[in-house]
């Protein structure tokens, strides 16, 4: 099939969740002989990246208006395209999709989380989204959610079936190397915390706790955010000696670090599916989760749950105290939920398959 990707930054991943997605997706169908176009709004310096054609349209650098523009050019680019299926990701992309319809291209959603609870957003962007969960029960072919909990929101909401395809997980692992070293840190000892610094991801209180934490082990605080540097600033006001935080990380170094890590801080309050939690259980850490119902969805009673911050500074402090051979074994339970549930062979054959039901050969 030729199926077009729309909707993230594009490939290679360098920010996020769905660019991650992206990559992970688009590179094992094309490994599968489907001809797959990612559209991209960086430049890179091949037209191709493992099989996967990029193709290079341009956006208005701006918080609110980037996402949209750039899905609104990428869509004009599809309908001028010989295509057999396009998959958007982001609810807020969910108008967009009518025009693709009309050409007779089947249009695949992917809805994310309940975007418009993020306090990044104003009312504006807010209202946005909101009124793209009502376009997306209506405008695309099919929608596809990546947690229960959000497949269950849709229904309960809009009474809008929608196909539960989970997200995968690399949960390759990496010796401890050059990374470790360059950040000063030692293989177990260190907590990490890896999100986009945004209020609803809560940097700042995983910082606060650990601040308050009577330990000599270390926080690696992972990650960065393209509109949001007053609140990123706040984040990295510390004289903490103990936290290090070397901005956004991947590839290799992002695994050296998952690898190697004492216990995995998962804060966030909103979204679906977290790349990050699934990835860190399936390297087999022992994870501190806020206790969202998408975080309960994934983690499955595998790690130690909080609901604040005084619950994470318990946590923290239950970690540190907890056996070893306990803390081996939250591991161990958490990496064969992932192996059972996240694997990208079965989420690629779960959208190959799906996409094969709107484009019958």
């Amino acid at each position: 099939m030729r199926i077009a990707l729309l909707g993230t930054r594009g490939i290679p991943a360098n920010y996020g969740g769905f660019e991650t997605f992206a990559e992970e997706l688009s590179v094992r169908l094309a490994g599968r002989g489907h001809e797959v176009t990612v559209c991209c709004r960086e430049k890179h310096p091949s037209p191709t990246y493992k099989g996967v054609r990029l193709v290079w349209l341009p956006t208005i650098r701006h918080k609110y208006l980037d996402t949209l523009s750039h899905t609104f050019v990428s869509t004009l680019w599809l309908v001028t395209q010989r295509c057999d299926v396009a998959l958007y990701c982001n609810a807020a992309n969910a108008a967009f999709t009518v025009l693709p319809r009309l050409r007779g291209i089947p249009v695949v959603l992917n809805v994310d989380g309940i975007e418009r609870k993020r306090k990044k957003w104003n009312a504006f962007a807010k209202a946005w989204y909101l009124i793209s969960e009502h376009l997306a029960t209506v405008l695309p072919s099919r929608i596809v959610a990546d947690a229960e909990v959000i497949q269950a929101y849709y229904l309960d909401r809009y009474g809008k079936d929608s196909v539960f395809i989970a997200y995968g997980a690399d949960t390759a692992l990496e010796p401890p190397g050059t990374t470790l070293a360059r950040l000063h840190l030692e293989p177990q000892e260190y907590f990490l915390y890896v999100s986009r610094f945004e209020p609803e991801n809560h940097p700042l209180t995983v910082r606060r706790a650990f601040e308050k934490l009577k330990t000599t082990k270390k926080l690696a605080l992972v990650g960065d955010a393209p509109h949001a540097r007053d609140y990123i600033a706040e984040v990295r006001h510390t004289k903490d000696p103990r936290i290090v935080m070397p901005g956004a990380l991947y590839g290799r170094d992002y695994r050296e670090l998952g690898s190697n890590c004492f216990a995995y801080i998962q804060a966030t309050e909103v979204g679906g599916t977290h790349p990050a939690l699934i990835e860190q259980m399936g390297r087999g850490a022992l994870v501190l989760y806020r206790d969202t119902p998408e975080n309960v969805e994934v983690c499955g009673g595998t790690g130690i749950p909080f609901s604040d911050e005084a619950g994470m500074l318990e946590a923290m402090q239950r970690a540190l105290t907890m056996p070893e051979q306990e803390r081996r074994a939250f591991g161990e339970l958490a990496r064969q939920r992932v192996a059972e549930r996240y694997d990208w062979e079965v989420v690629t054959t779960q959208y190959e398959e799906l996409f094969r039901s709107l484009h019958p050969q």
